[in-house]
């Protein structure tokens, strides 16, 4: 007996032989559909992956020096602290089972606080994803952007508000 999947069309039902992903119906979208893999295959060659590297992740000494630290024992010892000390609770919004650990001023823009505790709390990845856009037009961190001469804020209560986020306590 053949092996057989599920049309790859939203709401067609009809079953196709392997290795087809469409069926006679909707065909037409087999070669599309097959060249988007190929752009995804391609994309995980060495030659991709240095440019990545080279270009994006490690585009200064710094950015080399922080991905460095983010490997070692000592970012390792001092996550545990901090995940230990808030409980595994987002510090920004208060959900519980928290296990992302962020600097409150990012390294980026402040160097010294890199191994310091105090200058680390327990996020959930929706307020990650939130404080980054913010740092990004606070600080001026990030790639592309025009870093910022600004006060640093190394309280968690009041960078919650630039959020729109409200704690849970």
């Amino acid at each position: 007996m053949p092996r057989v999947r599920r049309c790859r069309q939203p709401g067609c039902h009809l079953m196709v032989k392997l290795p087809d992903h469409y069926c006679a119906k909707h065909y037409e979208h087999e070669a599309e559909y097959l060249a988007s893999r190929q752009k995804w295959t391609r994309s995980g060659d060495q030659a991709t992956m240095h440019k990545y590297n080279t270009v994006t992740r490690y585009r200064t000494y710094d950015k080399q020096e922080q991905y460095q630290f983010y490997r070692g024992k000592q970012w390792q010892s001092l996550r545990q602290l901090a995940l230990d000390r808030d409980h595994y609770i987002c510090q920004y919004c208060g959900r519980s089972n928290s296990n992302t650990v962020d600097h409150i001023v990012p390294i980026e823009y402040d160097q010294q606080g890199m191994a310091d505790v105090n200058n680390l709390a327990t996020i959930c990845r929706s307020c990650h994803y939130a404080k980054t856009q913010w740092e990004q037009s606070y600080y001026g961190t990030g790639q592309g952007n025009q870093r910022q001469d600004v006060q640093p804020i190394r309280s968690v209560d009041k960078i919650v508000p630039f959020l729109g986020r409200q704690r849970k306590r």
